[in-house]
């Protein structure tokens, strides 16, 4: 899908240039969930759309009680991975604010996504949604072979997902994070994660991305020469191997990947191949999203300030 031309101004919305999505994302604030029901019930063989769309309406329900009451009215696997994602937004929100009810928040939501996996037992998307909450108490199943850290996490959960959908790309994001820093985890166990996961993922597969992501969570300001780690050559290499073989595949995407193609775009700006990042930030068009930019600074100053570097136009200062 095509992203369209640069017209002045960023576009944040996460529904990007899914223009089913983003009219479902207006109906659902309104208090409206026949337009989610039609949006997802497309999806059912198109678990990357699925999944997507599926997360983007529970972050638009989220602050309500539209789930419950669709649920409650129509108990079908598209209300039911509604409830089950916004419940798992909930439990998520409310553990990292230390808030006093996420303990029964967290069981609310298991049990929602015991539900919507039992409503539709080919689709990933309920067991994904269960992965996001695995960070909460660091499941320490065995590491297979493979991994020169041998991190222990929730090794069982993610291959029951990849049983259904071997290239899951949130699964393997939510997994990954896990063991990042912030989590518990460490930056040698999080790199070590993200190589074994994407060495073994096709060549022209999104999961590619996955050591690059892993480098932006590990970023350290502090550190000498913290901002010049993208020019090495092992770091230039895998980037410019993800351009060369993945963004080509982004034309036939059903929606922009906005926030894959803006964390190769800032790799090569990174790393001083401003040509090749020129072509990626043309494919995201004037749709952005937070990360990677905001680890930096200001996202709205390093996305202009990257776009600049590639030679493209930038919103105007009112």
């Amino acid at each position: 899908m095509a992203a369209g031309l640069f017209e002045g101004q960023y576009v944040w919305h996460p529904a990007a240039d899914d223009r089913v999505l983003a009219s479902t994302c207006v109906d659902v604030r309104a208090g409206r969930w026949a337009s989610a029901r039609a949006a997802l019930a497309e999806t059912r063989d198109d678990f990357a759309l699925r999944a997507h769309r599926s997360l983007v309406v529970a972050s638009e329900a989220a602050d309500s009680d539209l789930a419950e009451h669709w649920l409650a009215e129509e108990p079908a696997p598209e209300a039911a991975l509604v409830w089950a994602r916004v419940a798992v937004l909930r439990a998520l929100h409310a553990a990292d604010t230390r808030d006093p009810r996420a303990e029964p928040l967290e069981r609310i939501a298991l049990s929602a996504c015991e539900r919507a996996a039992a409503m539709a037992p080919a689709d990933p998307t309920p067991w994904v949604a269960k992965l996001a909450m695995a960070r909460l108490h660091r499941l320490r199943d065995p590491a297979p072979q493979g991994l020169l850290t041998a991190p222990p996490g929730p090794w069982r959960l993610f291959a029951h997902i990849l049983s259904l959908d071997p290239w899951h790309r949130e699964a393997h994001h939510r997994f990954l994070a896990c063991f990042f820093t912030r989590y518990g985890g460490s930056v040698n166990a999080a790199w070590d994660v993200a190589a074994f996961l994407g060495q073994r993922a096709p060549a022209d597969s999104v999961l590619r991305l996955l050591p690059l992501v892993a480098l932006v969570e590990s970023h350290d300001p502090a550190r000498l020469l913290a901002g010049r780690v993208w020019e090495q050559p092992q770091w230039r290499s895998t980037a410019l191997a993800i351009y060369q073989n993945w963004l080509p595949t982004v034309a036939g995407y059903r929606f922009t990947p906005v926030l894959d193609l803006a964390y190769l775009a800032h790799a090569l700006v990174q790393g001083g191949r401003e040509f090749e990042a020129r072509a990626v930030l043309t494919a995201m068009g004037p749709y952005a999203s937070r990360m990677p930019w905001c680890v930096f600074g200001d996202p709205v100053e390093q996305l202009s300030r990257a776009r600049r570097a590639c030679g493209l136009p930038v919103p105007s200062i009112p």
